[in-house]
């Protein structure tokens, strides 16, 4: 049956949408008959409430109904989980709107009045979707949840994982570290992800401006820490005084560690005699460099993705769609801002401020559009492979597009689904 065989596990409810109480009871005991819940309900209204990302299930809805339809009701479902398979049922002479529903992104369509075998086998089909869709969701939180490198840096580069690398092997070390960014590059959070991968991370992780500390601030901020990590921002501007306050704190060993972070030269202050030399050279037995963007434009559709749904979520607002337009406007851009300067971007995303246009002094990247577009297919690629733990039938079918298509398109980016699992 398909809740043993087919879906390990998932409870095979079908949302079944139709304002003909005949036949929604028809096809409510055919899904029955064959082990399936039905969830009845005749309009869109009644079902929408059902229709969420976390959906253990799949829908099946007619294509005309009064009011809302089987188009508004795909777009919905669409708008909440691109992921959850929508199944049509179309009348005698719908079956060109059932293709542009295809089109739009319907998992499948059936024509009134279908066989019992040919609709079971559209809903296992779209059951068994929904479960590698949500089984590879739950591994990939469960994954992120014991990972703070996965779960607070994003990207899809080698350059982003080998950030994340270098994140993990920082906090492995224990020993006190310094995070080198561009401007804007995100020190704070690189610092934050290795505390949290480290032994320290259950202890507190306090952050405070190196400019202008005194030894008393100083004082505090290292008892406030504790035995967990202290990080101090601009590492490079604290006070001579409260440098040897700080190495000799490091040197007595009963304190939290350190984690420095800069956006400057250390090095050079060093050699100028305006830092500490032994201050810097314990900081750097491990030294996390940050990558600008302007190094990983590939980065850019998955970080601005994640900010989208950050930005949305603070303000209340409703995620937009991020299409492959805005993608391909945001890689033309140079971002000597990095990701704080994404994130901003983002944020007035959501809030509806710069969607029109780009303005014209933000292009620069020398990309024609044609070498921009493939840089945006090959990140959506890599993303979607990513999201599905390199399961390929599922990142095709995310991305509408036939297995042969999406082969022919890995292939000529060099991109192997056994290397996102």
């Amino acid at each position: 049956m398909i809740g043993a065989q087919d879906t390990s596990g998932l409870a095979p409810h079908v949302l079944l949408v139709d304002d003909d109480a005949a036949v929604r009871e028809a096809l409510a005991q055919t899904l029955e008959l064959h082990d399936m819940t039905p969830l009845a309900a005749n309009s869109f209204v009644a079902a929408k409430d059902r229709i969420t990302r976390a959906f253990e299930g799949v829908i099946l809805s007619d294509l005309r109904m009064p009011g809302r339809d089987g188009f508004h009701l795909l777009a919905y479902a669409r708008e909440r989980d691109p992921e959850l398979p929508v199944v049509l049922l179309t009348g005698e002479g719908d079956i060109p709107l059932a293709v542009q529903a295809m089109a739009q992104g319907a998992f499948d369509f059936l024509e009134k009045p279908c066989a019992p075998d040919d609709l079971v086998a559209v809903l296992r089909k779209a059951l068994a979707a929904r479960h590698d869709t949500l089984t590879a969701r739950a591994a990939r939180r469960k994954a992120e949840e014991g990972d703070a490198a996965a779960r607070l840096l994003f990207g899809v580069s080698d350059r982003a994982e080998a950030l994340r690398a270098d994140v993990r092997a920082a906090a492995r070390a224990g020993t006190d570290a310094l995070v080198v960014s561009p401007p804007g590059g995100g020190v704070s959070k690189v610092a934050e992800a290795i505390h949290l991968c480290s032994a320290r991370g259950p202890r507190p992780f306090v952050k405070a401006a190196a400019r202008g500390m005194t030894p008393t601030t100083l004082e505090a901020r290292l008892t406030q820490a504790q035995d967990g990590t202290l990080f101090l921002d601009d590492i490079g501007a604290l006070p001579p005084d409260t440098q040897v306050q700080l190495l000799d704190a490091l040197e007595a060993g009963t304190g939290p560690a350190l984690i420095g972070g800069t956006t400057r030269d250390v090095e050079g202050a060093v050699t100028e005699g305006r830092f500490t030399a032994d201050l810097y050279y314990r900081l750097t037995v491990m030294t996390v460099r940050i990558p600008a963007l302007a190094d990983r434009p590939e980065d850019i559709p998955d970080l601005f993705q994640s900010y989208v749904a950050q930005a949305a979520e603070q303000s209340g607002q409703p995620a937009p769609d991020v299409t492959p337009e805005v993608v391909a406007t945001l890689m033309a851009r140079d971002w000597p801002g990095n990701a704080r300067a994404l994130m901003t971007e983002a944020m007035r995303y959501v809030l509806g401020v710069s969607r029109e246009s780009v303005p014209d002094n933000t292009l620069g990247s020398g990309l024609g559009l044609a070498e921009q577009m493939a840089q945006v297919e090959r990140s959506l690629l890599e993303a979607a492979l990513r999201r599905h733990a390199g399961q390929a039938s599922a990142a095709a079918r995310a991305l509408k597009l036939p297995r042969k298509t999406f082969y022919d398109k890995l292939a000529r980016y060099g991109l192997r689904p056994e290397d996102f699992r």
